[in-house]
C-alpha cells in the first residue's frame, strides 16, 4: 500500500550506489543525503534559516525526548513539529526504540552514541556524568513493549508499537519509524535473535497501528521498517527479508553494526542486497566522512548522525586538509594555540557563512572564552561541509567519477 504524497525514484545507479529523489509532503530530498539531527525539535544552536542556508534538506527528531518534554500533546496542539519549530521541509522521527538500548544495554555495557558504538575501535572520550541512575538499566523489555524510567525525573512510562505510532502521529513528521529493539554489539547471538524476532512482531503491530490511525495535521505520513540482527549474517539477511516483505514505505538499517567499522561494512553488504530496489534505505546513526563514502557505495540513500554537530560544540571543524596537509580524521581543533593569531578563514576555500566572515583567531577566542556564538559558527560550518560533500558525491555518481572523488577525499 503506497502512502499518498510520498514517493521514491532512483534516477541513476552506479554499482550499488544510486542517486535518487525522495518526495514528501514537505518537499523533495535529493539522495544520497545527510539527515541533520534535531533531537529536541532543534538542531542545536541553529535556526531553520541557518539550516536552509547550509543546504540541509531533511532533519531527524527524537520521539522519546519530545514525548517527555514538552510532550507530544503539546506539539500536537501547536500544529505538529513543522509549525512548532518553523521548519517547513521534511522531518523524520525515530520510534523511541533506540532509547530501549541507550537507557538499557548502553548504560549496563558502556556502549552507545557517547561511548563509541564500535567497542573495538579506539576508545572514545569519557562520557559525561549521568543522573543518579548511573550504571543501572532504566528499561524493562517485554513482549508487549518497554517500561522505562525518564532520565529527567525518574518517572515511569510505557512504550509499545501502538504508543510509538500514536506519539509520532502527534509529532507529525513526514517519515515515521516502526518501533524496534536496538541491540548492543556485546549482546550474544541468542539475545540478538530474540530481539530481532521481537522487532519483527513489533513491526507488524506498528503497521497495523499506522493503518488504523490517521494523520493529525493535514498531510500524509510514511512509515519505515527497521532491520535488526546485529553483526550476524544469517540474522541480518533474515531480518532484511522479513521487513522487506512488509508494506513499509522505506527501510532503515539499525541496531548493532558490530564491534568495528569493518563489521559495519559487512553488515551493509549482507543487508542491502536483500532490500527492494524501489524503496529508500536509511542507515541509522552513521555519518563520519569515511562512513559516508562507505554507505553510499553500498546502496544507502539517507543517513543521520550527531557527529558533525557534536564535533562543532567541542571546537572541532570539519576539513579535508589543514595548511596543505591531509587531516586523517577530518577535524581541526579550534582550541589549539596555533590558531590564536591566525587571520585566515577557518577552512580556506570554504564558502559557508562562518568561513566567509570570520578568522581562525576569532573562533579560537570564542571557544577559549566559552562563548555561545562559537557553537553556532562551528555548527554552520560543519553542516555546510557535510551537505557540500553530498552535492559532490551525487554529481560524481552521475558523471562516473565517484571512485576518483573517494580516492581524493580518503587518500586511497
Amino acid at each position: 500500500m503506497e502512502t499518498p504524497g510520498f514517493a521514491f525514484e532512483v534516477l541513476h545507479q552506479s554499482g550499488m550506489a544510486r542517486v535518487g529523489r525522495l518526495s514528501t509532503p514537505h518537499g523533495e530530498v535529493e539522495t544520497p543525503a545527510f539527515v541533520a539531527v534535531g533531537t529536541q525539535a532543534t538542531v542545536k544552536s541553529l535556526t531553520p534559516d541557518d539550516l536552509e542556508e547550509v543546504g540541509t534538506q531533511i532533519i531527524f527528531a527524537n520521539t522519546y525526548h519530545l514525548y517527555l518534554r514538552p510532550g507530544a500533546d503539546v506539539i500536537a496542539e501547536m500544529g505538529g513539529l513543522h509549525r512548532f519549530m518553523r521548519w517547513h521541509r521534511p522531518i523524520m522521527t525515530d520510534s523511541g526504540g533506540f532509547q530501549v538500548f541507550s537507557l538499557g544495554a548502553s548504560i549496563e555495557q558502556g556502549v552507545g552514541k557517547i561511548a563509541s558504538i564500535f567497542p573495538d575501535e579506539a576508545p572514545a572520550p569519557s562520557p559525561p556524568r549521568r543522573k543518579p541512575t548511573e550504571g543501572r538499566s532504566l528499561v524493562k523489555v517485554t513482549e508487549e513493549g518497554v517500561e522505562f524510567r525518564s532520565h529527567l525525573d525518574g518517572s515511569r512510562h510505557w512504550f509499545t508499537p501502538e504508543v510509538s505510532v500514536q506519539v509520532q502521529r502527534q509529532l507529525g513528521a513526514d517519515i515515521m519509524l516502526a518501533f524496534d529493539e536496538c541491540t548492543s554489539p556485546l549482546h550474544d547471538y541468542e539475545y540478538t535473535r530474540q530481539a530481532m524476532e521481537r522487532t519483527h512482531r513489533w513491526a507488524v503491530r506498528s503497521l497495523e497501528a499506522f493503518h488504523a490511525s490517521r494523520p493529525l495535521h493535514g498531510y500524509p505520513q510514511a512509515l519505515y521498517g527497521i532491520v535488526q540482527g546485529g553483526a550476524y549474517e544469517d540474522l541480518r539477511r533474515e531480518s532484511a527479508r522479513f521487513i522487506a516483505g512488509l508494506p513499509f514505505d522505506g527501510l532503515a538499517i539499525g541496531g548493532s553494526l558490530g564491534r568495528t567499522k569493518a563489521d559495519m561494512l559487512r553488515v551493509l553488504e549482507w543487508t542491502v542486497p536483500e532490500l527492494p530496489a524501489d524503496k529508500p534505505r536509511h542507515l541509522l546513526g552513521i555519518g563520519e566522512v569515511p562512513d559516508i563514502f562507505a554507505a553510499v557505495e553500498r546502496g544507502i540513500d539517507t543517513f543521520d548522525c550527531v557527529a558533525p554537530t557534536r564535533m562543532a560544540r567541542n571546537a572541532g571543524l570539519l576539513a579535508r586538509t589543514l595548511d596543505g596537509k591531509r587531516l586523517p580524521k577530518f577535524r581541526m581543533n579550534m582550541r589549539n594555540a596555533r590558531f590564536k593569531r591566525d587571520p585566515r578563514p577557518p577552512v580556506e576555500g570554504c564558502e559557508c557563512y562562518t568561513c566567509r566572515t570570520y578568522s581562525r583567531a576569532y573562533l579560537h577566542h570564542l571557544f577559549r572564552a566559552n562563548e555561545l556564538l562559537a557553537y553556532r559558527l562551528a555548527t554552520i560550518h560543519n553542516l555546510f561541509f557535510v551537505n557540500r560533500l553530498m552535492v559532490l558525491i551525487r554529481a560524481a555518481l552521475l558523471d562516473g567519477t565517484f571512485e576518483e572523488l573517494k580516492a581524493h577525499w580518503l587518500n586511497v
